[in-house]
């Protein structure tokens, strides 16, 4: 498939820039690593007290993508709750239909977020604990 100058569909595309601008590197292109991924997280607006649920698409230190049926507008503010990170504060940079940018005010670590949930360990005494939840039915046998 040719793309020319006369092709709408590239017009301002990636192809379309590299021919605008030669020399073209990939320290043009974004810097920071992204991890595509696939969590749910909590989005609040500034001001707002509801919460609503999006997907993460991808996820790096200073960003991320969310996909959900959100209304929000580009330069808006708010905060996102990241599994095992947290609420963090960030502001939207782009919107594409559904899915929409966010640049994080702080960066984050994104590995914090792919690994599991952290169980806490059970402190509770053995004596305090239900009798039947101590008793494996496995070993018990039959008579």
């Amino acid at each position: 498939m040719a793309f020319g100058p006369d092709f709408p569909a590239d017009r301002g595309g990636l192809l379309w820039q590299m021919r605008r601008k030669p020399g073209v590197t990939e320290l043009d292109h974004r810097q920071v690593g992204r991890d595509s991924l696939f969590l749910m997280a909590d989005v609040r607006l500034a001001g707002a007290g509801d919460e609503h649920r999006v997907k993460v698409r991808n996820l790096s230190g200073g960003g991320m993508m969310a996909e959900g049926h959100v209304k929000v507008t580009r330069g808006a503010k708010l905060e996102i709750n990241l599994r095992n990170i947290g609420w963090v504060e960030g502001v939207v940079a782009w919107i594409q239909e559904n899915r929409f940018g966010i640049a994080f005010v702080e960066d984050i670590d994104p590995k914090l977020a792919r690994e599991p949930v952290a169980v806490k360990a059970d402190n509770t005494p053995r004596f305090v604990k239900p009798v039947l939840a101590t008793i494996d039915p496995a070993r018990l046998r039959k008579i």
